[in-house]
């Protein structure tokens, strides 16, 4: 018997000279918050958004000490690679950032925003005006404490919250689980669809920004 076969081409994705930084705030490489945050990714691609995923690893991350040398060296004052693989990836130039964590007792990994202190105070001025989102995943409970914790870094940053069909929330415990969760994965898709939707209509517009005023700095004391 005959059988004919269609063979369809390997998709090519055509790039528009945009991109998208996603850090995976687990310490599992390859576990579920990267599979959650590599849909969003593939669809961000397939809109012609080029993307990068920063793992931060299982190494202790090194937390903010307020000391201020950011401002005065540009830069955060402690050398460890992650955070200088985030910084460059900034400096490079990226048009959107999405932040994925696992949840710990109800909030993101503690070593992410550990790294998240550091970059959100040295490296603001580079993020401001980019959108941003944040994808969290858990076993049972807990997602939007942790969500609402993450885009507390964008909305004091003048940083366009990228939303979806329900909040950027995916389940599953052990590797690999999160592809069941089909609810989830297509709000990560819609997720990378929004993003692409709005960086082509930023990148569309003059460039303008919005007028700011002088910073106002006020501390409650009794």
């Amino acid at each position: 018997m005959c059988v004919n076969r269609i063979f369809v081409p390997l998709q090519k994705h055509v790039f528009l000279g945009m991109k998208v930084l996603l850090i995976n705030g687990s310490p599992r490489g390859n576990g579920n918050t990267f599979l959650a945050l590599s849909e969003v990714a593939k669809t961000l691609n397939g809109e012609g958004i080029e993307t990068e995923i920063i793992s931060i690893g299982k190494k202790a991350v090194q937390g903010c000490i307020a000391c201020g040398m950011c401002g005065r060296i540009g830069k955060c004052t402690f050398n460890d690679d992650l955070y200088y693989k985030v910084m460059r990836a900034v400096k490079d130039g990226i048009d959107g950032l999405v932040v994925g964590s696992p949840v710990y007792y109800g909030g993101p990994n503690g070593s992410l925003c550990a790294l998240l202190d550091r970059v959100f105070y040295s490296l603001g001025p580079d993020l401001q005006y980019k959108p941003g989102a944040s994808v969290v995943v858990c076993r049972r409970g807990g997602a939007t404490a942790a969500f609402d914790r993450l885009n507390k870094y964008f909305t004091m940053m003048n940083m366009p919250l990228v939303s979806s069909q329900y909040w950027n929330m995916v389940y599953g415990q052990t590797p690999g689980q999160a592809a069941q969760d089909d609810e989830g994965l297509q709000t990560m898709r819609t997720l990378g669809r929004n993003m692409a939707w709005l960086l082509k209509r930023l990148n569309a517009g003059d460039g303008s920004l919005p007028e700011q005023e002088m910073h106002v700095w006020t501390n409650f004391i009794r």
